[in-house]
């Protein structure tokens, strides 16, 4: 079996915290070829998200420095999901299977070990799962949770506590390329494909330097994305939705007849709140289905690689 590896890094702002992780890196690559477990062509690839400080001068160093490093830039700032892709689509010609993961380092890297046992004993997608989010604050580990759970009610296919942590065979990866969303969930897209999956626990740990990339809004962005490109069901529930708003707007109308007077005015004041608050919601909803077929039907480029560097120059979109 062929064994080079290639561990993808999606890098946004990371000056801080790309030298401590690129060390602890290169140290598992060098045991994993030490154990014989990869090849000596194995490198560890760092995508730049569209940097605004010095990320990408902090990639060229450790390229220069070290052959073992290879590097994407790209253009602007696409987000997280497009610079995985660019990333496994600058790889897959040159490995056999990656594995991607933050540059934080709060995924535990001796995962990678169990993966990668994974992939020897003929598994082609090994997910990193979250053994659990004890560390996380209550909030945060609620509306994920929740959030999981909601997928999972729409019937989303997606894996319960995975996010972007995961090895991929070479076959995985191609097979993963040919959809053509641009605006690709991975997470939700990836069981779809279909090979022999298996998954591996972790604990998630603290920053190891600077601060969280993600904002509430990149974070609901991301989540309705992995809605609305999974699941039609929002679709569906508008309709219940509907029953239930006249159903309510009837009882409303009623009690407020019966206590006439003030009351009735009242009463169909609410149901026009009522109305127009439900019908807002479901505008809304169809509003971002629509949206993402606008989108799609543009046919636009997911990124633009500006540069790369210790790999073989292959813009393209």
């Amino acid at each position: 079996m062929n064994n080079t590896l290639y561990i993808i890094i999606p890098c946004y702002n990371e000056e801080e915290a790309l030298p401590i992780t690129a060390q602890v890196l290169l140290s598992k690559l060098r045991q994993l070829l030490f154990e014989d477990k990869i090849s000596a062509d194995s490198r560890i690839m760092l995508v730049d998200d569209g940097s605004r400080d010095t990320t990408w001068q902090v990639i060229e160093k450790l390229a220069a420095a070290n052959t073992e490093f290879c590097g994407v830039k790209l253009s602007g700032n696409r987000g997280t999901q497009k610079a995985l892709l660019a990333g496994m689509e600058q790889a897959v010609e040159h490995c056999d299977f990656i594995v991607s993961t933050d540059a934080d380092l709060q995924d535990d890297i001796n995962a990678i070990d169990k993966m990668v046992d994974e992939y020897q004993r003929g598994a082609e997608i090994v997910y990193g799962v979250r053994s659990s989010r004890e560390s996380d604050t209550f909030l945060k580990r609620f509306t994920a949770e929740m959030y999981y759970k909601l997928l999972n009610w729409l019937e989303c296919g997606t894996v319960f506590n995975h996010s972007d942590y995961r090895l991929m065979s070479k076959r995985a990866v191609q097979t993963l390329m040919q959809y053509g969303e641009r605006d690709m969930f991975i997470r939700g897209i990836l069981p779809m494909v279909g090979y022999k999956s298996v998954t591996v626990e972790y604990e998630r740990r603290e920053r190891n330097a600077g601060k969280t990339k993600y904002t509430i809004s990149s974070l609901i962005r991301l989540a309705t994305m992995g809605i609305t490109s999974l699941s039609l069901k929002p679709l569906g529930l508008i309709r219940w939705l509907g029953a239930l708003m006249i159903a309510a707007a009837a009882i409303i109308v009623i009690v407020g007849l019966i206590r006439g007077g003030i009351g009735a005015v009242g009463a169909i004041s609410a149901n026009l709140w009522l109305v127009g608050g439900i019908m807002t919601i479901a505008l809304g909803v169809v509003s971002e289905y629509v949206g993402r077929i606008l989108a799609e039907t543009k046919k636009r480029p997911r990124y633009h690689i500006e540069k790369t560097v210790n790999i073989e120059e292959r813009f393209e979109d």
